[in-house]
């Protein structure tokens, strides 16, 4: 069989000859067909004309995107599976319910970390404005560095405007009340029924500084009302500084208030010229302005337009699809999706099962199983769609997304390193714009033990994907592991303002854990809960009794086996007294939460501490941190100890 990663490569030569022969002769009108253009893949069965024009179109948007935040490449990082369907019953049963009733978009974008899928409804005239907004969110995602709320929100909804055809591209306008589904996290949804420009006129604007600070995950951003007319005051703020070519200023201000932590006022005089009264008051009179362009009723007049990036003679490749292929790609697209998970697992199990033991089934199934952590189940499905097809990239990616998931659940090492670096190669090789094969090749590379191999793969998966903070963070790990610091510490600075409350938590504790990092080479260690780690140091000293026949030193157990591989355990608590008595050795009493500890060192002039020059015989009454190794309920083994 033809693998797909040959299909792959056949389909990138035959676009590339294409470019060079116009008179493309048509495939098939009937049955499912898969159109392929440069960036976007098209799964169809509306009929090649249709598929075409939908291929087209979404090459056109992104070519003007790129154009609007002047970049002659524009990234996908991402893969993007577009479905597009001719019957209107048909999309009913894949689309997001509101409510228990389908959505009335003739379009919605569905976004996963493996890839995004954008469903239209062929039925309905020019379906692709319904993914207008979350398509500039993704491309935006994907090509430019973080910024601010309002100029994200801003350039969707100015790009949420934009009408192609063959020959014309038309932008500006007010992009009227929104239509897209509400599926994704790919920005705010408008709910009202107003349009921007109206929203504008009828009430009072946000103060300029509460525009520009505010912050999603905020109750204040999360408010209808308040969205609203923050959508309304970004994007004609976005229209003012793109109509006046003043995006370069806008960098030098993201760079001013994101990176040097400058004040908003002094920040837009540095980088715009303008107090923020006077920036109010040019926006403000830039949208008094253009309003009765934008409220005439002839609607033509509301927009700029300018020629198309290019027409219908944009190569395209058109290949028949077998009907288990399409619809194991429809149900895949359903088992991702609350409201049709359960039907699409169970098309996804029939397709899997003969007779028609389908591939794409078979992959599918295996990424459903790897989000409820059932990897025994992803690792006989990705096993039988190897079966099909050994060279498939994508059956390599999800071997190598299965190593990691595994291994992060179980607190494992990654199964089979060398064969997943092997793998996320050859998906590399296959689409070297996939960010994720990038992300956890690096993780693979260091967990190799290659710190340097691994910092140059991560910043190329960061260099893709710009504002994936996780990326950013693992960057900042490979960092400590390679004692590369200063640079460790100013990412990890930076994470702490994420608007993601998981990445700043984690770089907050690893900018907590880097002092002792640096002076000793481990981490310190957490707690886990006192009852749980309470009960367990209770069940080591059960089984260390049993086990030394009568012994009760635990340290003397663990040295007469080899290594001591006993959990290093954490508590914070208040030193009572210091026993030397029997110096160099000593005991250290420890008071918290009502426990008593006596912690044993056999050399206190060895002893890591961390908050006194030495070891001190006299402590008393004094806070303390303790890592140390249980070897009964109530005793242990000092790993080291810092004083307050």
């Amino acid at each position: 069989m033809v693998s797909s990663f040959i299909r792959a490569l056949a389909i990138k030569m035959a676009i590339a000859a294409a470019l060079l022969a116009s008179d493309q002769k048509p495939a098939t009108k009937e049955g499912w067909l898969e159109i392929h253009s440069m960036h976007f893949s098209v799964v169809t069965d509306g009929g090649e004309k249709r598929g075409r024009e939908v291929a087209l179109r979404l090459e056109q948007m992104r070519a003007v995107f790129g154009q609007l935040i002047m970049h002659d490449k524009v990234k996908m990082p991402v893969p993007v599976q577009i479905l597009a369907l001719k019957n209107d019953n048909d999309y009913a049963g894949i689309c997001p319910l509101v409510g228990s009733r389908p959505t009335n978009a003739p379009g919605f974008f569905l976004p996963s970390k493996d890839r995004n899928f954008i469903v239209l409804n062929l039925s309905a005239n020019e379906p692709w404005l319904a993914v207008r907004y979350p398509l500039a969110h993704m491309l935006l995602d994907s090509n430019y560095p973080p910024t601010q709320a309002w100029f994200d929100e801003g350039l969707a909804e100015y790009f949420s405007s934009i009408r192609v055809d063959n020959k014309t591209v038309e932008i500006g306008g007010d992009p009227g009340v929104p239509s897209h589904a509400p599926v994704g996290n790919v920005g705010q949804v408008r709910s009202s029924s107003k349009s921007l420009s109206e929203l504008l006129s009828s009430a009072a604007w946000l103060d300029v500084n509460d525009l520009l600070t505010m912050r999603p995950n905020t109750s204040e951003y999360q408010n209808d009302a308040h969205q609203e007319l923050f959508s309304a005051q970004s994007w004609i703020v976005t229209h003012y500084l793109l109509a006046k070519d003043m995006l370069p200023k806008i960098g030098a201000y993201f760079e001013l208030v994101q990176n040097q932590k400058t004040p908003v006022a002094q920040a837009l005089q540095q980088a715009l010229g303008m107090t923020p009264d006077q920036f109010r008051k040019a926006v403000t009179d830039y949208f008094q302005s253009l309003k009765p362009t934008l409220t005439a009723q002839d609607k033509a007049s509301q927009i700029s337009r300018a020629a198309a990036p290019f027409g219908p003679e944009l190569a395209l490749v058109v290949k028949k699809v077998s009907d288990d292929d399409a619809h194991a790609l429809l149900a895949d697209l359903m088992a991702r999706q609350s409201d049709h998970r359960d039907q699409g697992t169970k098309d996804l199990q029939s397709l899997a099962q003969g007779p028609a033991d389908n591939e794409v089934a078979h992959r599918a199934l295996a990424y459903a199983y790897m989000q409820k952590e059932d990897f025994k189940q992803a690792e006989d499905e990705l096993a039988q769609a190897a079966e099909s097809d050994p060279n498939d990239p994508w059956v390599h990616f999800y071997f190598a997304v299965l190593k990691f998931r595994k291994a992060k659940v179980t607190g494992q090492p990654i199964e089979s390193l060398a064969n997943v670096q092997q793998g996320l190669k050859t998906v590399i090789d296959w689409n070297p714009e996939l960010a994720e094969a990038y992300h956890l090749l690096g993780l693979a590379e260091l967990e190799g033990g290659g710190t340097h191999a691994a910092t140059d793969t991560m910043r190329t998966a960061i260099q893709l994907s710009p504002r994936n903070e996780s990326y950013v963070l693992d960057l900042a790990n490979i960092y400590v592991a390679g004692k590369n610091w200063d640079k460790a510490q100013a990412i990890l600075e930076r994470l702490t303002d994420s608007t993601d409350p998981q990445i700043a938590s984690s770089a907050r504790k690893k900018l907590e854990d880097l002092p002792f990092l640096k002076k000793y080479g481990i981490e310190p260690q957490r707690a886990a809960e006192p009852q749980k780690q309470e009960q367990s140091s209770t069940a080591e000293a059960k089984t260390s009794a049993t086990e030394k026949a009568g012994s009760d030193n635990e340290e003397t157990k663990a040295k007469s086996r080899g290594a001591d591989k006993r959990r290093v355990q954490y508590l914070k608590g208040r030193i009572v007294s210091v026993n030397c008595s029997q110096a160099p050795a000593a005991t250290v009493t420890l008071t918290s939460g009502g426990r008593i500890l006596k912690l044993h060192t056999g050399d206190y002039k060895t002893l890591v501490v961390i908050g006194a020059d030495e070891f001190s015989c006299d402590w008393r009454n004094r806070a303390a941190s303790v890592n140390y190794k249980a070897s009964g309920k109530s005793e242990g083994d000092l790993v080291s100890l810092e004083v307050q």
